[in-house]
């Protein structure tokens, strides 16, 4: 489920409480206080079956004594009574349920755990929605509803936080209430043993009075419901999530280094960057993002102007934006001119510009003014430290009086102190200028911005399952794969991994495999130049660690005698070890070459993922190392890449030049592949993959593999974009035509779509006037999640006139529960009548059924004579709707 039901919740009707109390102190006694002095409008009724009067207001003895039906109850009674009420609930027409009881299996209790599955079971038949259990219960302040026992009720405003913890939530109302928060909902979801994120993402998406998600995460149930649900709410508003379990405990034991270095937290950090989210690591800087990316402002790069009368103060910020990642923007030479007419001859001639401590507002007029001609910075920071011989008010007057109404370059500020900057700060916040109280403080705002628009403009990218660059050998994996599982064997050899990197375009050292020390030697004679020599074993993952690994052996009698000596060694500090052999490759020498590792495991809540990073026998130790959820592109694989220490090195320095980026990207791009095509692979490690100017080369690789997982269809948390959808169509015209899922870069072929078309079609798509396409609309329009939504374009094919625009383009929004969609279809005014819009359609049909839904629907204007005609050609029913020139046309597949 998702959101069903959910409108019992948000939106009750009446409300129960169920183990109501009048001790003082108790659960029951808080809950029903909250619930009857906050304002609710309807009706709630008191359960408990002692009890005459529960705070001077009627007592029911049982659910089935209650007067009317309550939408939403709220239980707070023994665990064992939970699943008996949840059923009787049910059968009354309950709908929601917040079950604030504990000792529902929270650790490995298996008694419990049954309890907890026996509250599912009663609420299933009814699909009743449950919230907890063991949790703090359901705030929304503008309805009057506070289901919970919390000590407050807080103001209501536009956030709304979803948190795992109760006690959090707590310190958090009382946090907020102190300085001036309001909040849509509070939701404690507990231990979510039905609703979750990504139910409740779903819903608060759509939700007109929240304005922004705040998540408290320890965990994610569903992966790829969170994503979709959390790619769609942060295309919408921002949601900013704080995730608790930060610590390197979490990562498994594993036999690749991409298993062991892949610990939990990582991961989570790249699924929240990869939906669009930002991620903070404190409760306070949860809300310093909130005020930041609520306030509009928005910045392009991480290039930061400061502009100050304090020199420390400066440096502050130079510090804090060195320690996150940004940079000091460079002035230029006509900057510098202009500043030198304006500033004292003492001024800082660089950046941070300092103005000096006896800076009027005439001073900070000057610099801020010719900063923000330049367009050398992103941002621009004004600082302002109190002193006794300038005013920290006429500072600000004067920045506020500088500043545009709608600057192309953003404005922060910061005004030290308490007493001297209030004034100042409430002058900025008059006039949305963003304001903090310290540099470090400025300096976070301003990163999060950045980050954030580099989370959004990761949320955009739509990598197909496949490159169509490379076509890999999927027949030689497969026999791969095939052979070893056969065989009992988990651990592929080398040369079988490197069988699959080959299959899949990534270059390898040249490699053959020795049954015995005397063939080794034959091999190394045959190459004819220095040869690295291992053990070849199944059951000996990191050779190195055994003595398996010998380099740069220049004969062959060398080669010979060190195969003995590592025959020797393995057995003695392997005993059991099967050795079927060893594997001789020619050694390569690559001087300025970095050692880097590539690797793909399988995360146990988000499935398949591919990590980048420092390679060679170290790796573990470094752990410099960047993860991300496939499917992966080129731009997605180059921003793994950057989030790496040893990206600065491979930028080159000194006599080390530039390595090949992009073959860097190609390989993490082919293993991601790897990992969409084949749920087989459990791990794979390149390491090292040796990568320098001249491109990349696996000088070892190691792969895990197991038989094909239950949920290998659904295994991945992102769908990758359908390439099994593109297709040639004959429509009844008897021409061709390319259809295609939708793409991002779809976005100006939209508009000009559009253009294209009369003021009267687009009246009949979007069932009202639009003279001109909102960039906003069209975006949302073209970047879409492929696993709740799918859009098909109809292209011409190549030598038309009009190839490379869309002529045609259709739509599925489906529901959260999969069972209804939404369809919208367009054909450009030029090309009706072909039989386009009718071929269209009958594949949004086809697509919807193959999906599972159970019914599409559409609203058509009475005036859309044609559209009503394909409807009923096509077997949809029409109904009236409340709009008197709107039909609702439906049919059930």
């Amino acid at each position: 489920m998702t959101i069903r039901n959910l409108d019992a919740l948000f939106t009750p009707k009446a409300i129960a409480l169920i183990g109501a109390s009048n001790q003082p102190g108790s659960v029951g006694s808080v809950l029903a206080r909250n619930l009857l002095d906050t304002g609710f409008s309807g009706p709630v009724f008191m359960v408990n079956p002692h009890e005459e009067a529960i705070r001077s207001t009627l007592n029911y003895k049982s659910v089935a004594d209650l007067p009317a039906v309550p939408d939403l109850a709220v239980i707070a009674t023994p665990p064992a009574t939970v699943p008996g009420l949840v059923a009787e609930l049910g059968v009354r027409g309950c709908r929601a349920a917040v079950v604030v009881t504990a000792g529902f299996g929270e650790g490995d209790r298996s008694e419990e755990k049954k309890l907890r599955q026996a509250v599912l079971d009663a609420a299933r038949p009814h699909l009743l929605r449950i919230v907890g259990p063991n949790c703090l219960g359901f705030i929304s302040p503008a309805r009057g509803i506070n289901a919970s026992f919390a000590h407050l009720t807080p103001a209501p405003g536009g956030l709304a936080f979803v948190t795992q913890s109760g006690a959090l939530a707590t310190a958090i109302l009382d946090w907020a209430s102190a300085r001036n928060f309001g909040f849509s909902h509070v939701i404690s979801v507990g231990d979510m043993a039905d609703v979750d994120f990504g139910d409740l993402l779903d819903y608060l998406a759509v939700d007109p009075a929240t304005t922004a998600i705040l998540l408290y995460v320890e965990s994610i149930t569903h992966a790829r419901k969170f994503m979709s649900a959390g790619r769609l709410a942060a295309r919408a508003k921002p949601v900013i999530v704080v995730k608790s379990g930060r610590s390197t405990a979490g990562a498994k034991a594993a036999m690749s280094h991409t298993g062991a270095l892949a610990g939990a937290d990582i991961v989570y950090d790249a699924a929240f960057r990869r939906a669009g989210m930002l991620r903070v690591h404190e409760l306070r800087e949860m809300f310093e993002a909130v005020v930041t990316l609520s306030s509009g402002v928005q910045v392009n790069g991480d290039r930061l102007g400061v502009i100050t009368n304090g020199g420390g103060a400066g440096v502050l910020a130079a510090d804090a934006l060195d320690e996150r990642g940004g940079h000091l923007a460079a002035l230029s030479p006509d900057v510098i001119a202009i500043l030198d007419k304006s500033l004292p001859g003492t001024w800082s001639r660089a950046n941070p510009v300092d103005i000096l401590g006896d800076a009027s507002g005439e001073r900070y007029t000057a610099a801020l003014t010719a900063m923000l001609a330049d367009n050398a910075q992103d941002a621009v920071l004004v600082l302002n430290c109190p002193t006794a011989v300038a005013s920290s008010t006429s500072a600000a007057e004067a920045v506020v009086a500088a500043v545009p109404e709608h600057p192309a370059i953003p404005i922060l500020t910061c005004w030290l102190g308490d007493p001297a900057a209030r004034e100042a700060r409430a002058l900025f916040t008059a006039r949305r200028i963003p304001t903090y109280e310290t540099p470090d403080e400025a300096v976070r705002a301003f990163t999060h911005l950045v980050e954030y628009r580099r989370n959004q403009n990761l949320l955009i990218e739509a990598p197909p399952s496949g490159s169509p660059e490379t076509v890999p050998d999927r027949v030689a994996v497969r026999k791969v794969i095939d052979a070893a599982l056969a065989d009992g064997r988990k651990l592929l050899t080398e040369p079988e991994a490197k069988a699959i990197l080959r299959a899949y375009r990534i270059a390898t050292v040249d490699t053959r495999t020795a049954a015995d020390p005397a063939e080794a030697a034959r091999i190394a004679r045959e190459f004819g130049e220095p040869v690295v020599l291992k053990i070849l074993s199944r059951d000996i993952s990191h050779k190195s660690d055994v003595g398996g690994v010998r380099l740069d052996l220049e004969t062959p009698e060398a080669v010979e005698k060190a195969a003995v000596e590592m025959l020797e060694t393995t057995h003695r500090r392997v005993p059991g070890a099967k050795i079927d052999g060893f594997v001789v490759e020619t050694m390569v020498h690559r001087p300025t070459a970095h050692e880097l590792l590539l690797g793909l495991a399988e995360d146990s809540v988000f499935g398949p993922i591919v990590l980048f990073g420092a390679g060679g026998t170290a790796a573990e130790m470094i752990r410099d190392r960047a993860v991300g959820l496939p499917p992966l592109n080129i731009v997605l694989a180059r921003e793994m890449i950057a989030r790496t220490r040893i990206a600065v090195l491979l930028k080159g320095y000194r006599d080390r030049p530039p390595v090949n980026l992009d073959a860097i990207a190609g390989a993490l791009a082919g293993l991601s592949q790897l990992a969409v095509e084949f749920p087989e692979i459990a791990e794979f490690d390149i390491n090292p993959l040796l990568a320098d100017d001249k491109g990349v080369i696996a000088l070892d690789a190691r792969a895990v593999v197991r038989p094909a997982p239950a949920n290998a269809a659904t295994r991945l948390a992102i769908r990758p974009y359908p390439v099994e959808l593109e297709h040639i169509a004959a429509i009844s015209d008897g021409s061709e035509i390319f259809i295609r899922p939708i793409l991002p870069e779809d976005m100006p072929r939209l508009v000009d779509m559009l253009h294209k078309s009369s003021l009267d079609d687009i009246r009949m798509r979007f069932l009202g006037h639009m003279r001109n396409f909102p960039p906003l609309m069209a975006a949302r329009l073209s970047q879409i999640d492929y696993d709740r939504e799918m859009a098909l374009v109809a292209m011409p094919l190549p030598n038309e006139p009009d190839f490379g625009s869309i002529v045609g383009a259709a739509r599925l929004v489906c529901d959260p529960d999969n069972e209804m969609a939404e369809f919208a279809i367009m054909v450009r005014s030029d090309l009706k009548g072909h039989g386009l819009g009718f071929h269209l359609m009958t594949e949004l049909l086809a697509y919807g059924r193959r999906r599972g839904l159970k019914q599409v629907f559409g609203e058509v204007l009475r005036a859309n004579t044609t559209m009503l005609a394909m409807a009923k050609e096509l077997g949809f029913s029409t109904a009236p709707t409340a709009a008197p020139d709107v039909l609702r046309v439906s049919i059930d597949l």
